[in-house]
């Protein structure tokens, strides 16, 4: 198994080849989120807010991008990988409907998150959704 870019520069090179994506077969995994004291949410929300609507932006610009804008805008993220093969990748991510259209973290991809650390046995007891997760910068942002 291995993570972009390396797993596109090794195809680039005949070195190996992508067959599969754990991203379109396992569904959304939240592999980046953000965590808070419930009093930091309470007495910043204004700053919550902001940041969240700031994501949200860069979620509506993947919609309604190309991977080849998306690509361009990227590369200084990716110095020493070509514009080409960021192109590949952000493409084939584009055409597997990788991105979510919004950051609302929801109880199905919270599910599965817990069961891929309960499977690697990382994860000494489930949580709750309703204790862990908060929808409302998120749903805000979104409209």
């Amino acid at each position: 198994m291995e993570f972009e870019p390396h797993a596109t520069l090794l195809e680039e090179k005949g070195d190996g080849y992508v067959v599969a994506s754990l991203g379109e077969d396992s569904g959304y995994v939240p592999y980046t989120s953000f965590s808070a004291k419930k009093s930091y949410l309470e007495s910043h929300k204004d700053t919550v807010q902001a940041f969240t609507d700031a994501l949200q932006r860069g979620m509506d610009y993947v919609q309604s991008h190309s991977p080849e804008e998306i690509a361009k805008v990227i590369a200084p993220q990716f110095e020493g990988t070509e514009l080409s093969t960021l192109t590949t990748i952000v493409k084939r991510y584009y055409d597997q409907d990788t991105w979510k259209t919004d950051l609302v973290f929801e109880e199905e991809a919270f599910d599965l998150l817990q069961n891929i650390l309960e499977d690697a046995k990382v994860l000494g007891e489930r949580v709750p959704y309703e204790d862990l997760v908060t929808k409302e910068f998120a749903e805000k942002a979104a409209q």
